[in-house]
């Protein structure tokens, strides 16, 4: 019997998705992004200086963090205070690559970004949330700077957008939640700009292995719902 999608959805079907700008009063763009049950709130602030590495080049720079609040899944989890764990390591390293992906730090000039991403509510996809979401907290950032008369030109020079993708009894889902996550046998995280060039794939078989066709499968199913976000992203600006 093929895999019954716990919500009804279609296989190559996204959650709901939205996009709440200006969430927040202080931080340069904010936004709280919905993913189906799936919330994060992205904030982007904004520092004069940059890391030691960059200070006399002129360039700037974006720095990402990423945190579960403890009451976002159905049991309580501590927070991450003076050690972060691995998989949150890894998680802000990929938004930030992802997001750096789509500025040009020569005309940042030397600054430093820092992108915020707090998971109110996890079911599953919280790190590609954080990122398509990010960046549209990151727009409203950069356009605030360009009001202000802080920055001239603006430093985007792409767009982001980032989805789940899943093998279950070898049919391919995407935007996978939480009870989908756990019984898929690979899944994917993709990272696509709005050329839908690829910026990041993760992938791994989470029990015995997969073929080159059913990956090219799942990042044709990846691209399909990327696009569909890159829209839902423009269509908040309009």
């Amino acid at each position: 019997m093929a895999w019954q999608r716990p919500d009804g959805r279609q296989p190559h079907e996204l959650r709901p998705v939205s996009f709440e700008r200006q969430f927040t009063t202080f931080a340069a763009g904010s936004v709280l992004t919905r993913c189906g049950n799936t919330q994060v709130l992205c904030t982007v602030s904004v520092e004069e200086g940059v890391p030691r590495f960059l200070q006399g080049t002129g360039r700037g720079w974006l720095t990402a963090e990423y945190r579960m609040l403890p009451g976002a899944t159905p049991q309580r989890q501590p927070r991450e205070v003076m050690k972060l764990s691995g998989r949150t390591q890894e998680i802000q390293r990929l938004i930030g690559r992802s997001l750096r992906s789509v500025l040009d730090f020569d005309c940042l000039g030397e600054r430093t970004l820092l992108v915020d991403a707090d998971v109110i509510q996890a079911d599953a996809g919280t790190r590609t949330a954080s990122i398509t979401g990010g960046y549209v907290a990151l727009r409203d950032a950069i356009r605030r700077l360009t009001e202000q008369g802080v920055l001239t030109d603006s430093p985007l020079v792409h767009g982001v957008a980032a989805v789940s993708v899943g093998l279950i009894e070898n049919d391919v889902f995407l935007d996978l939640q939480y009870d989908e996550d756990v019984a898929a046998a690979v899944d994917f995280n993709v990272v696509l700009n709005e050329s839908l060039n690829i910026i990041e794939v993760q992938g791994t078989a989470e029990e015995g292995s997969f073929s080159r066709q059913q990956m090219n499968q799942i990042l044709e199913v990846g691209e399909l719902g990327i696009k569909q976000l890159l829209a839902a992203q423009q269509a908040v600006f309009l």
